[in-house]
């Protein structure tokens, strides 16, 4: 119990949350981004699709 004490006045501590917050912003942006892009990409597939089946 006292070690966990020392931890929650340590400043080690408060730097690793701060990394593990960086680090989620960081992983919650790309997650955005790749969804992002797989939409635009899926719309201009099934856009390239229907022009093909009306040139048929």
């Amino acid at each position: 119990m006292r070690s966990f004490y020392r931890l929650m006045r340590s400043t080690r501590a408060a730097t690793a949350v701060e990394y593990g917050l960086i680090l989620a912003l960081i992983f919650l942006a790309a997650v955005v981004a790749i969804g992002n892009v797989a939409n635009a990409t899926n719309n201009m597939w099934n856009k390239a699709s229907s022009a093909a089946e009306t040139h048929m």
